[in-house]
């Protein structure tokens, strides 16, 4: 999916829930800040998010950001929505500016903080029927996960606990994905291993003992993320 497709107005309400978290927890400013660019410059718009949610101290970078991409998109006036969007763009990814490099460096590490997330978390049924996963990002990313697991998991129940951040992110079956404090979530017993030990019996047969490289595994899979695997415990 795209990022032009999360924001398409014949997506359902559901898609827009990253932005929608993500901007509910952000300062007025940064809201405020952010209006408008979307439609000026989707990649501006995403690169602004994910740069915020690395909470690094690079704030007032990522202001003069949105500004001079916003900038260049009104430079002229009754100028083609189509010259702006393209104006935006080139101020967007001139990495010559030193805001734009640090916004789009920042922005690309949290996107692939993302990326490894979504495949290395690890699910568990609890006894209420939610299944719920625990991590801890070095970023603030809960928000981005919103649509990925939504789209996963239709109907059924789910949770995503932030164990660094004391944050949880849930939805029960066709409600909203909800961003609350972990203790709100409370704590459920597994009520049943036999998935796990199922999944534990096919990693071991499909390891190659012969082919182990530990110093290989860490460097793709940090030992932030091992201590959550099911086929490591």
């Amino acid at each position: 999916m795209s990022q032009q497709d999360l924001f398409e107005d014949n997506r359902p309400d559901k898609s827009q829930d990253a932005i929608r978290i993500y901007l509910s927890h952000s300062n007025k400013n940064a809201v405020s800040e952010l209006s408008g660019l979307y439609e000026l410059s989707v990649n501006a718009f995403y690169a602004a998010v994910h740069a915020g949610m690395s909470e690094l101290p690079i704030e007032k970078e990522i202001s003069r950001f949105i500004e001079k991409v916003l900038d260049a998109g009104g430079k002229t006036k009754n100028s083609k929505l189509a010259d702006d969007r393209i104006a935006a763009e080139q101020a967007a990814s001139d990495r010559g500016d030193p805001d734009v490099l640090t916004v789009l460096k920042t922005a690309g590490r949290v996107q692939h903080e993302i990326h490894r997330i979504t495949g290395f978390l690890r699910f568990s049924q609890g006894t209420n029927g939610v299944y719920t996963a625990r991590c801890s990002p070095d970023y603030f990313i809960l928000p981005a996960l919103a649509e990925h697991f939504t789209l996963r998991f239709g109907e059924t129940p789910w949770a995503i606990i932030d164990e660094r951040r004391k944050l949880c992110l849930c939805r029960n079956a066709g409600g909203q994905v909800m961003l609350i404090n972990a203790e709100e979530a409370g704590e459920e017993k597994e009520c049943s291993v036999f998935w796990e030990d199922l999944w534990r019996l096919y990693h071991r047969s499909i390891n190659n003992e012969g082919r182990k490289n530990p110093g290989l595994q860490r460097k793709f899979m940090p030992g932030r993320y091992q201590k959550y695997l099911t086929e490591l415990k």
